[in-house]
């Protein structure tokens, strides 16, 4: 029979990342209040929550940069407070500021960085492969300081993968970048996830919708969701039904308050009224009955789905 010990170490082999009841103090404030969670070995996680939350402190112990006041992180077995050095070997890491040298050149900075890392890869294929796949070589020869803010963060993430690391944490990679920039670097991150575990710090939620497969939820430096993400809508919605609908002429709000499955009625424009319902039976076959009924014509019927966003403001709201 196994021990406890044994046990955990075998579950850990499919994680790349286990954090234990972490909590880090600044002074007296509390940024991390006993935290735990694990990612599995080529995931892409999501690490949601709004400025302030913990996210940055989070990733910082992750990686080495600062300690935890307490608890435990390991990083594919090894913890991160008894091994940092050998940690980071393992972790590909894209800061917030994403701190370059704009006084070198991207090929030159990309030896320094690969150089410090002793990959045993011919340095100069590995620099050509990571500049191919971040898509740098139109800028290769340019001094970094010459960059657009798009560039800088291709740059960034060319640092992070040099190494070829078995795990890239990415904090607000996207930040100040234009929708066009966005999109470029939000293929770049699915791009690696194919081969790597990530997991990646956001306050944005479209961010999350777009790449990862998880969600994790901070606020105030305690766990508020954790979830796959095709699960997270049903397990967190709250049970009621927003419906927009547009008649052939207006029924009037008194009648429309008055129907026994509505607990909301607000017009939106014209005719068309912005309907909610408690519960969850569909109530768009009533809706119907209710225009035959009164001599109306239902022109358009449109459901809307609760999205991360609506269940972020959920979960983080008051708290």
């Amino acid at each position: 029979m196994l021990s406890s010990q044994s046990a955990i170490q075998i579950q850990e082999l499919y994680m790349s990342i286990v954090v234990q009841e972490v909590t880090r103090y600044y002074g007296e404030q509390k940024a991390l209040d006993n935290v735990s969670f694990d990612v599995k070995t080529g995931e892409i996680v999501g690490f949601l929550g709004p400025n302030g939350a913990g996210k940055t402190t989070m990733m910082k112990i992750i990686t080495g940069f600062i300690p935890a006041s307490s608890g435990t992180v390991r990083i594919n077995g090894t913890e991160v407070s008894e091994e940092s050095y050998e940690v980071r070997k393992k972790i590909g890491y894209l800061p917030e500021n994403n701190p370059l040298y704009p006084e070198m050149y991207v090929r030159e900075y990309l030896g320094f960085v690969a150089s410090m890392y002793k990959i045993n890869t011919p340095v100069n294929k590995q620099i050509d492969n990571i500049i191919e796949m971040t898509g740098l070589a139109p800028e290769q020869k340019k001094k970094i300081g010459s960059l657009s803010k798009g560039y800088r963060q291709r740059v960034g993430l060319a640092q992070a993968l040099i190494h070829n690391p078995e795990i890239l944490i990415l904090d607000e990679a996207t930040t100040g970048l234009d929708p066009n920039q966005i999109v470029e670097i939000r293929n770049l991150i699915r791009e690696a996830g194919k081969e790597k575990t990530v997991m990646l710090s956001t306050h944005i939620m479209q961010e999350v919708e777009a790449i990862c497969n998880r969600v994790i939820i901070i606020d105030k430096g305690v766990i508020v969701a954790d979830e796959e993400k095709k699960n997270i809508y049903s397990r967190i919605r709250q049970p009621r039904q927003i419906v927009y609908v547009e008649f052939d002429k207006d029924p009037g709000q008194k009648i429309l308050n008055e129907l026994p499955f509505v607990s909301s009625a607000k017009k939106a424009a014209g005719n068309t009224w912005f309907l909610e319902a408690s519960g969850d039976q569909d109530i768009r076959p009533s809706i119907f009955t209710f225009a035959v009924n009164n001599n109306l014509t239902v022109l358009s019927l449109q459901q809307k789905e609760s999205n991360l966003e609506e269940i972020f403001r959920h979960l983080t709201a008051g708290n």
